[in-house]
């Protein structure tokens, strides 16, 4: 005789898009499934709303599932999230707690046809001229090429050699740094390994690139900042805090680099009283350089899988550290 249904709990649909992203209906007789639109901005609400789920699916890092959180939720047996990594779940807790981690793949050319729509935008003065355009207003200066310029790509890993080839087919010059980056692996994706200073003080646009960890946060402050050129810019489409805030916040104000194009900040969602909203020399988007339909068909088709092999005891893409 068959068990009870599963219950599943998918949270953070802020666009009201995982539902028609794939067929969850292929869980029938398996599992029920709740969408969720809000944002868990504190542990104390996701205790509550997540507390009567077996199986929770989270899209990428938009809710913390730290042990304190994932001790107050007693039935939860699956965590599901989107994408190949994770840094705001807590792996060794959830192994203690018995709780499965899985995750789905993740197209990668999403996020590098971003930054380099940043990148235009910045250096055509597209949001600058369509506000105008809407104000009554016409032309408000003038934009430049990014033909003969040069991209420098801070991280060299997934996304990093895509911006080598998408910066070529503008007539780019691009160089690259990262800790361990190697002459012969920068040759092999098509382009000239720097020190880092060198990069900062020469790169007309500088595009960041690099996974969030302890000896990469902040990574660029105050000091980075000073070396670039005044009429650079700066595009950072990984992670808000491998850029020190503030520090970025201050030399937009004081025009010590030209601008900046940003998908990711420090707290997210952005407040909205944060300074960088005040800003009309930098490009905000939220956190949407992963964001497409083919990423979330591919995410929660996947998702659907995840939860249909852990219910029948064979569990796949099983994730045991970030």
């Amino acid at each position: 005789m068959a068990g009870p249904l599963l219950r599943v709990a998918v949270i953070n649909d802020f666009l009201h898009v995982f539902e028609p992203a794939t067929d969850w209906s292929r869980l029938a007789g398996v599992a029920t499934v709740d969408f969720f639109h809000d944002h868990l901005d504190s542990a104390d609400k996701a205790a509550v709303r997540l507390a009567p789920y077996d199986i929770v699916v989270t899209e990428r890092e938009r809710t913390h599932f730290d042990a304190g959180l994932l001790e107050r939720l007693p039935r939860l047996r699956l965590l599901v999230t989107t994408g190949t990594h994770n840094r705001y779940i807590d792996f060794a807790a959830a192994q203690r707690l018995n709780i499965t981690v899985c995750k789905t793949e993740g197209i990668l050319h999403a996020a590098p046809e971003l930054a380099m729509t940043l990148m235009l935008a910045l250096m055509r003065r597209v949001v600058i001229d369509n506000d105008s355009l809407r104000a009554g207003g016409w032309q408000t200066g003038l934009g430049r090429s990014l033909r003969g310029k040069t991209l420098g790509i801070v991280g060299l890993g997934v996304t990093g050699p895509q911006m080598v080839r998408l910066a070529e087919a503008f007539g780019m010059l691009t160089v690259a740094w990262s800790p361990h980056l190697t002459d012969e692996r920068a040759r092999a994706a098509g382009t000239r390994r720097v020190p880092f200073d060198e990069l900062l003080t020469t790169a007309d646009v500088v595009s960041v690139h690099m996974v969030l960890a302890d000896s990469t946060r902040g990574l660029i402050g105050a000091r980075e900042l000073g070396l670039m050129k005044t009429d650079a810019y700066l595009v950072n489409t990984s992670r808000g805090a491998l850029v020190d805030e503030p520090a970025l916040i201050e030399a937009l104000r004081e025009r010590r680099i030209a601008g900046a194009g940003l998908d990711v900040y420090a707290t997210e969602p952005l407040p909205k009283e944060h300074p960088l909203r005040g800003l009309n020399n930098v490009i905000l988007t939220p956190h949407t350089g992963y964001v497409t339909d083919e990423q979330y068909a591919l995410c929660f088709g996947q998702a659907v899988e995840n939860i249909l092999a852990f219910a029948a005891g064979q569990p796949v893409r099983v994730m045991t550290h970030t």
